[in-house]
């Protein structure tokens, strides 16, 4: 389903590069980087651990600043945190002392809204990550999978433009994960809110995303931006097709051969032929 192009959630990244540490310890950790994101998009960013991917996400969230270029949303500049922009990060945030309902509302709560309208819609929320009946819990009385489910819930609460993931599911056992991304893309079929989810997993990026970018090693760089073509509602089955398979030989290759040497790649019938990738600094 494509989304009008006055939905919001639209996500512009211009020439952006940015610098992080003082001093001698200063160095470029993304360079140049330049992509958009559609209204109700699911983009994913594959990269290896160090490339930038987290730095990107924290500036869209407005934790950082950039050295050069712009980033908005919505034709308007990113200058600092808004619940508008959700964030997602890999070990919940939630709060110990308050229950899962107030954990989820919490969000509500800051804005002033009423007891009995923010709990109204917490159980709403509950309700869509499949945890009718755990309102009453303490986080700790809660699986990794269903804090996490928690977690998405008191961003999603906020009703934002954009939902920025930062590998989410990374520490969760491998059949929990697979769950949960599939909870995801229910919840994104229903809501259609933009996503940037970063991950270095890449049966993730392609189970997942509309589009891949993947990133070079550090200064993070675009080496390509992939879109899929996998119809929904996707489900585990798709792991073991062979468009899969070849797709995901494409990113290994992207990820161990950044620097433009000539890579083996698989044509149709599986055999390999060569291809050179270019240097991309966008």
């Amino acid at each position: 389903m494509t989304l009008p192009a006055s939905a919001p959630g639209r996500v512009r990244v211009d020439d952006l590069s940015i610098h992080l540490g003082n001093g001698r310890d200063a160095f470029e950790a993304v360079q140049s980087l330049s992509f958009s994101i559609e209204p109700g998009e699911f983009v994913c960013v594959l990269g290896p651990s160090g490339c930038g991917k987290s730095t990107l996400l924290g500036a869209l969230a407005g934790h950082l600043t950039p050295s050069a270029g712009k980033l908005e949303v919505d034709g308007a500049s990113v200058a600092g945190p808004s619940p508008e922009r959700g964030m997602v990060f890999q070990h919940h945030t939630l709060l110990p002392w308050r229950r899962v309902r107030d954990n989820v509302a919490f969000g509500l709560k800051m804005r002033g809204v009423a007891r009995s309208e923010r709990h109204r819609q917490a159980d709403e929320m509950l309700q869509l990550v499949g945890l009718n009946g755990f309102a009453e819990r303490w986080p700790s009385q809660l699986s990794g999978g269903m804090q996490q489910r928690v977690e998405i819930a008191r961003v999603l609460i906020n009703q934002p433009r954009l939902l920025l993931m930062d590998e989410p599911f990374g520490a969760l056992d491998a059949q929990t994960r697979m769950m949960m991304q599939e909870l995801l893309l229910d919840i994104w079929t229903r809501l259609r809110t933009s996503v940037l989810f970063i991950t270095h997993d890449i049966d993730e990026a392609l189970f997942l995303a509309d589009r891949i970018l993947v990133m070079s090693p550090r200064p993070g760089r675009i080496l390509e931006d992939i879109r899929l073509d996998f119809p929904r509602p996707r489900h585990a089955d798709l792991l073991t097709t062979p468009e899969f398979s070849r797709l995901k030989r494409h990113c290994l290759e992207l990820l161990r051969h950044e620097d433009g040497r000539q890579l083996p790649r698989l044509t149709p019938l599986g055999l390999p032929t060569l291809q050179r990738i270019p240097r991309f600094a966008i």
